[in-house]
Order: C-alpha cells, then structure tokens, then sequence
C-alpha cells in the first residue's frame, strides 16, 4: 500500500527539519533532482513544458493500470530540477482524485516560500498546477 501524501508530506518535513542552513536544505533539493529517472527525450516537447517557470521543466504523467499516475518531469536547472523532483516525490503513484484535491503545505512548513524568488515560486506553483491538471484529465478518463 502506498503512503498518502500526507504522510509523504510529512516525511518530508523530517528530512528537512534536521536541516538548519539553508546551503544544506539546497543541497537536498538538488540531490532529490540527481535522483529523478532519466526524462525520455521524445517528451522534451512544447506541450509537455511547464508554462511559467524561468528555466524549462518538461512534466508529462501516465495513468498505470492500477489507476494511479506515474509522472516523469525534467529541467534544464539544477533547483528547478530538484523542485519538481520533491513535487513528484509527494505526488507519484496516487490515484487523480487524492492529487487534485491534496493540499500542500510542506513547501511553507519548511520555509522554502521565504527562500525562492519570486519567479521561481511562481514556477514552483505552476508545476504543481501542472501535475493537478494532469490528474484532472485522468480521473475524467
């Protein structure tokens, strides 16, 4: 059985409460990228770009037959890499209805708000919405 993502939420927050520099919390988002699976190039396309981010993040999701999606995503940045890295963290293997209506609050909870640029929270919350829309068109399927 897989975990809620709450409690992926939560898990989460532990890793990065042990963490009290911000040099350290960076250098776990970016471990979270290098951890991503290869992004398959055929869906390093247009349709597949994340709309908003400063650098380019590429988030593509496929419904596994146990209804659950499975995402792949990509980025062209280090940061943003690990960014989308720790939103799929919390978001794979769910079933559409538990990611559309989940409420993140794990980015506030470990201060990572206060610590983005603007443009960057802004892609932080377009990859979200991103990932949701892609639930929404699963659970419509």
């Amino acid at each position: 059985m897989n975990k809620s993502i709450a409690q992926l939420q939560d898990e989460l927050i532990e890793v990065f409460s042990f963490l009290d520099d911000w040099e350290d919390k960076y250098s776990v988002i970016i471990d979270y990228g290098k951890q991503l699976p290869a992004f398959p190039e055929e869906f390093k396309r247009d349709e597949f770009i994340v709309k908003g981010c400063q650098s380019r993040v590429w988030v593509v999701g496929q419904k596994m037959e146990n209804g659950e999606i499975h995402y792949h995503a990509d980025s062209d940045a280090i940061i943003t890499k690990g960014l989308v890295a720790l939103v799929l963290s919390i978001f794979n293997n769910q079933k559409p209805s538990e990611i559309i209506h989940a409420n993140l609050d794990f980015f506030e909870k470990i201060g990572l708000g206060s610590h983005l640029t603007p443009t960057r929270a802004n892609g932080l919350l377009e990859m979200i919405k991103r990932v949701k829309n892609i639930a929404q068109t699963f659970e419509k399927s």
